[in-house]
């Protein structure tokens, strides 16, 4: 894939977690590596609103920079601390996407922020996600370090932050934002299942990992999806691309 392409799909997906309301703010990023090791990535720009990047705004930095973040295209301190460490360090990490959408933040706030295999969706993430829990603060260069170190699994692709949201890896940026979806729809599920305050129906162990090897196994899904995500933006006109 080219830069420019790589820049198109990040702005396709940060359009995209805006309409589905699943950043916050401008306190959210999205970042794609676009070399081999990692040590060069893409991200949105500091403070800006999801719904307006277009792909020439995004900016491009270099891990091994020691003045990244002076001048004006320097990235957020903490998604510098974050998505930096975690490029740094998980060569598996290829996208990093970051939001503290609304089920999954809720979920992250409990004191037992498992997802069970209540359904399908869920069962997809089934032993593929690490819990932090030892949040210190906002995500400067130590906690960022911190965190890319949970990552070292390369099974496990999601970690819910504990006090603090959500943050998917992947392969591409159509890997990653398809995680991302499924598993928002799949916390939303779950707690929604328990405010009814009725007994849950839990997947087996071996039904669990049955459907989770079959849902990784599916013929290009996530390109799919992220494929007809784009294309919508296209009939309806977005400048997503410029």
């Amino acid at each position: 894939m080219t830069t420019d392409q790589a820049r198109v799909d990040l702005a396709a997906a940060l359009r995209w977690a805006a309409k589905l309301n699943l950043h916050e703010g401008v306190a959210n990023h999205f970042s794609l590596a676009i070399n081999d090791s990692g040590s060069r990535f893409l991200m949105n720009p500091n403070q800006r609103h999801f719904s307006r990047i277009k792909a020439s705004e995004l900016i491009e930095i270099d891990v091994n920079d020691p003045e990244v973040l002076t001048g004006p295209d320097a990235p957020d301190i903490t998604a510098w601390g974050l998505h930096g460490s975690i490029h740094r360090h998980c060569r598996h990490a290829r996208c990093v996407m970051h939001v503290h959408s609304n089920y999954a933040t809720v979920l992250a706030a409990l004191a037992d922020s498992r997802l069970p295999p209540i359904d399908q969706n869920a069962a997809m993430f089934y032993n593929r996600y690490v819990i932090d829990e030892a949040y210190g603060g906002l995500a400067l260069e130590d906690e960022g370090e911190r965190c890319a170190r949970l990552l070292h699994d390369p099974k496990k692709r999601v970690m819910i932050m504990g006090k603090h949201g959500l943050l998917v890896v992947g392969a591409s940026v159509a890997d990653t934002f398809n995680r991302l979806y499924y598993f928002e729809r799949a916390a939303g599920t779950y707690i929604q299942a328990l405010q009814t305050g009725r007994e849950l129906r839990v997947l087996s162990d071996e039904v669990a990992e049955k459907t989770a090897q079959q849902l990784e196994a599916y013929p290009e899904q996530d390109e799919r999806h992220f494929a007809e995500l784009k294309a919508i933006l296209d009939d309806e006109g977005s400048d997503y691309q410029n």
